[in-house]
């Protein structure tokens, strides 16, 4: 199933570190490894479309495994 949610991008340091959309609603999701660098800045805001992997363990475990097809930036303005 196809998700589109908003929130902010974090790397936080668990293991070798790990990736992760903090959604405006209080849900954390782990970005799947592979996603674009473009994305992967913290603090910044997007929207972003994926697909949660029920099938992906990581060792960070800090949410449902979020594998990204899609996002729009969000500016701060």
């Amino acid at each position: 199933m196809t998700i589109t949610i908003t929130g902010t991008i974090e790397r936080r340091n668990i293991g070798m570190g790990a990736w992760a959309l903090f959604t405006d609603e209080g849900v954390t999701y782990e970005i799947l490894k592979g996603a674009d660098k473009s994305l992967l800045k913290s603090g910044q805001k997007a929207k972003v479309t994926g697909q949660v992997r029920e099938d992906v363990m990581t060792i960070a475990m800090i949410g449902p495994v979020l594998e990204v097809k899609s996002f729009e930036l969000i500016s701060s303005d």
